[in-house]
């Protein structure tokens, strides 16, 4: 589900209220833990996490007038998404980030490629999520982007 919303704040403010404490806490827990140089945006109909064009100018393979894409935070249907593109483009991280997460949840871990997915707010591992914001730089995901997809487009 994508949203018109213009602002993050907005967004919030269209959330069911079932939704709406935990999409706060996640955006407090990443805006407090995500290294400097990322800026919070509405990206994709989504409060989006993007490496500016001005620390990037290359900015999205896919789109180029969009920023580039780190993370993204979202409430779908049946439940809340939290997508990390390092998650993605790094198997140790991700390797890492499974390992972890029954640490914090005792319930199965549901997740896709970038995407992990909240059927219940209070399953929200929001101490794992900020570490796993703290794990890459601004400058550690532009690397990681260009040699790992970048390239095979």
């Amino acid at each position: 589900m994508t949203s018109d919303a213009k602002s993050p704040e907005e967004y919030i403010a269209s959330l069911p209220s079932d939704r709406k404490e935990a999409i706060i806490q996640l955006r407090k827990t990443i805006t407090s833990n995500l290294p400097k140089g990322f800026k919070e945006t509405m990206n994709y109909g989504m409060i989006g996490y993007v490496v500016p064009h001005s620390l990037y100018p290359d900015g999205y393979h896919c789109t180029p007038e969009l920023p580039l894409p780190f993370m993204s935070l979202a409430s779908q249907k049946n439940y809340i998404a939290l997508y990390h593109s390092g998650i993605y483009a790094d198997e140790d991280l991700q390797a890492w980030f499974v390992g972890e997460y029954h640490k914090y949840v005792s319930t199965k871990l549901d997740m896709g490629k970038s995407c992990v997915r909240f059927k219940k707010p209070e399953n929200i591992p929001y101490e794992l999520i900020a570490e796993l914001c703290t794990k890459m730089s601004v400058e550690d995901w532009i690397a990681l982007y260009e040699k790992n997809i970048k390239k095979t487009t």
